[in-house]
């Protein structure tokens, strides 16, 4: 069974964070309801629909950037009191608009979370969680990580809530008072929360920042999965969820909004599994979604708000076309009194634009004229991929970009990304002056567009910064640039615990250095660490290299840290990095290695599948042309063996595969490359001393992959003399 629903734009406020849009409860069953939705501008916006027209309710005047809102009220009562977080302060405001709450949390940072029920608050800022009854503070709790979303469950004890953090390093925290009772894991960063019964219950839904969805039961002393919904075809990530029944069957569907504009519609089947049952893509990543009735009574529909603030409902009202003679479609007078309504303000809006144009002349040309540069946001995500082990780049600005210039001073492959319809053209760079670039890439972009995803993928132990400059279409031309830092494990990414049965090499660091020293050391290296210092006097973090699929696991405390991976580049470069470091604050380091033969055999046994897919799909592509040629000049291709009429066949999605991976091949023989260069050519630091003597068996390991030993040869000729020299 699936759903039609009709797109409907209500109006548009400023631009809108995550969860910053919500529906008051209608009056009748069927009413239609009141929206509220907040902006970036500090303006909280009420209105309602009364004949296809958007009456306000209620606007307050503009004020500091609103992160969050929420409604509340009494328990046992319609929750229709606004509350909205902003800085570090919480207002609150009845259904009139009439300001009844100004609450100072005292935060040093700025609430970006926050969860209303009945007499408690429950606010986050990015580390910390607070929670007031009546606006007295009741408990504390000081996250391991950031803090992405909160909700509450509702406990047997009314003044005892359960809160539930997501937290940025892939767990749902849940506490009792000020303590952590426990902690769940989940297949990505969590996102979002919402509860899956509004009127009570254990179960909780999330949203991850790769796309993914599941169902949570939240208990006692643990969490169960009830399911999960994978990211298959590779969407964008989960801003906001919430549950209604649009499908109209008794059961709450589940409605989903992502960062690339997927609005999404799930129900359930007869086992209770989820199920998609409509999908509409907007221009632009949806930051709120609810279910209700909005544009006209007795109609459900889904409301949406869109990061440049447009309110866009998808609803079950048909749409209505009366024919008439000659099968032309006419227009209803509501839809008629609504185009020229709308007709009669975009020319109030022409007369506007050329009054505004005719005074900036006027002012830019008089002696006294001040250069006014426009301000416009940009909303940008640099993440990590597991899946293609790259970098998703994700810009979004509130008007159309004209152009954007990538600058990069480390080697970066730019990736092919389907959705991404600008032109790019590349400038030559000279790497090799002292500051010289290895990329300069330049998108032109189409009208209209607001929202940009590009794709890169990084070099191990090849480190500094990725430089974006936006430039939109306003005048006058003004550009804002945005920094990424490509760290020196970028592709490795945060787990909860790593294969202790793996051939580990281990480097060992003791030095007179604060806990804080080096724990921004190894944000200096690693990504998806917590800037702030953990607390406590020792922390241990693990990672998975998305590339190659080897670990890392690093311990540390105050005077002493201790890394272990079963890849011996990983180990050679935090050695190269972490002395560097310690060198420019003038900190002696006593490092020290235990290296385990079996881990060279270990890396390159998980190198070799993927290099030989990559040879077999590289040898496939170059067959194509060929096989085709051959089938035009036969006019079939029966006469080919069944391996190279399956080549024709899956012809569009080899070479589609192979385009999306133009280095791949080139990288993984990097990887052994390197692998052998931080054995046997690093001989002059210690580490290389210590390798060196493995030389031979490694050179015996890569005998086993030819192609891979004919690679080495070629760039280290004395390879080959150490043939005879080693009697292999």
């Amino acid at each position: 069974m699936e759903i039609h629903l009709n797109r409907v734009d209500y109006m548009q406020v400023g631009v809108t964070s995550q969860k910053t849009m919500r529906l008051l409860p209608a009056l009748g069953k069927k009413a239609t309801q009141k929206v509220a939705i907040a902006d970036h501008d500090g303006i909280i916006t009420c209105f309602g629909m009364k004949k296809g027209e958007a009456l306000p309710v209620f606007k307050t005047l503009p004020g500091q950037k609103i992160a969050r809102l929420d409604l509340g009220g009494a328990a046992g009562t319609p929750q229709e009191k606004i509350f909205v977080g902003s800085g570090s302060q919480v207002r609150g405001f009845t259904k009139k608009g009439k300001q009844f709450l100004t609450f100072e949390a005292n935060l040093t940072e700025s609430i970006n979370a926050m969860h209303v029920s009945g007499a408690d608050l429950l606010v986050c800022a990015s580390y910390i969680y607070n929670h007031y009854c009546d606006c007295k503070d009741q408990h504390y709790y000081l996250s391991g990580d950031k803090i992405n979303d909160i909700t509450c469950l509702s406990s047997e004890n009314p003044t005892r809530p359960v809160p539930v953090l997501a937290c940025q390093d892939r767990v749902l925290r849940v506490l009792r008072g000020s303590e952590l009772a426990y902690d769940t894991e989940v297949p990505g960063p969590p996102s979002v929360l919402e509860l899956y019964n509004k009127e009570g219950g254990e179960e909780i839904l999330y949203g991850t920042t790769n796309g993914k969805i599941g169902l949570v039961r939240i208990g006692e002393s643990a969490a169960a999965t009830r399911w999960e919904i994978d990211n298959d075809k590779k969407k964008g990530g989960i801003l906001c969820i919430d549950t209604y029944d649009i499908m109209g069957d008794g059961v709450g569907d589940v409605l989903v909004g992502r960062d690339d504009g997927t609005v999404e519609v799930y129900g359930f089947d007869s086992d209770s599994e989820p199920t998609l049952r409509f999908e509409h893509v907007l221009s632009e990543s949806v930051t709120s979604i609810q279910g209700g009735c909005v544009g006209k009574e007795s109609y459900d529909e889904v409301l949406t708000a869109t990061y440049t603030g447009w309110v866009t409902g998808l609803t079950t009202e048909p749409q209505k076309a009366e024919s008439g003679p000659g099968d032309e479609v006419r227009m209803s007078k509501e839809i008629q009194s609504k185009v020229e309504a709308l007709r009669a303000e975009l020319e109030q809006l022409q007369v506007k634009v050329l009054q505004g144009r005719e005074q900036y002349q006027q002012t830019s040309q008089s002696s006294t004229a001040v250069s006014a540069v426009p301000v416009f946001s940009i909303n940008d995500k640099f993440t990590l991929c597991q899946d293609d082990a790259s970098y998703s780049l994700t810009l979004e600005v509130q008007t159309a970009i004209d152009n954007l210039l990538l600058q990069s001073d480390v080697p970066i492959d730019l990736l092919d990304v389907d959705k991404n319809s600008a032109v790019v053209s590349f400038s030559e760079c000279n790497s090799e002056q002292p500051n010289g670039n290895f990329l300069l890439a330049t998108y032109r972009c189409q009208a209209n567009t607001t929202r940009l995803e590009l794709k890169v993928r990084s070099i191990e132990g090849q480190y500094g910064n990725l430089q974006a400059y936006i430039t939109p279409r306003l005048e006058p031309k003004t550009c804002q640039v945005r920094q990424y830092h490509i760290k020196p494990l970028s592709l490795h990414q945060r787990t909860h615990s790593i294969d202790q049965e793996r051939p580990m090499n281990r480097l060992s660091l003791v030095g007179q250095f604060s806990f804080a020293e080096i724990h921004s050391w190894v944000v200096f290296c690693l990504p998806e660490v917590p800037e702030k210092t953990p607390a406590g006097e020792s922390i241990t973090f693990c990672f998975h290299n998305t590339f190659l699929g080897t670990q890392l696991e690093a311990t540390y405390c105050k005077g002493e840290g201790h890394f272990k991976s079963d890849n011996i580049s990983t180990i050679s470069i935090l050695n190269d990095v972490l002395s560097k470091e310690a060198t420019k604050r003038k900190i002696n380091l006593n490092i020290s290695y235990d290296i385990n033969d079996d881990s060279v055999s270990h890396t390159l046994k998980m190198i070799h599948p993927k290099l030989e897919y990559q040879l077999v799909l590289a040898r496939k592509v170059q067959l194509i042309d060929a096989l085709k040629e051959l089938q035009v000049h036969e006019g079939n291709a029966d006469f080919l063996i069944p391996e190279y009429r399956n080549i024709l066949d899956e012809s569009a999605n080899l070479l589609e595969e192979y385009k999306k991976q133009p280095a791949h091949l080139e990288r993984l023989y990097g990887a052994a490359l390197f692998l052998y260069f931080h054995i046997y050519t690093n001989i002059k630091n210690n580490l290389g001393t210590c390798l060196c003597r493995r030389r031979p068996k490694f050179i015996k390991m890569l005998i086993q992959i030819p192609p891979l030993m004919i690679e080495v040869c070629v760039i280290f000729p004395e390879i080959v003399t150490s043939f005879s020299k080693d009697n292999h």
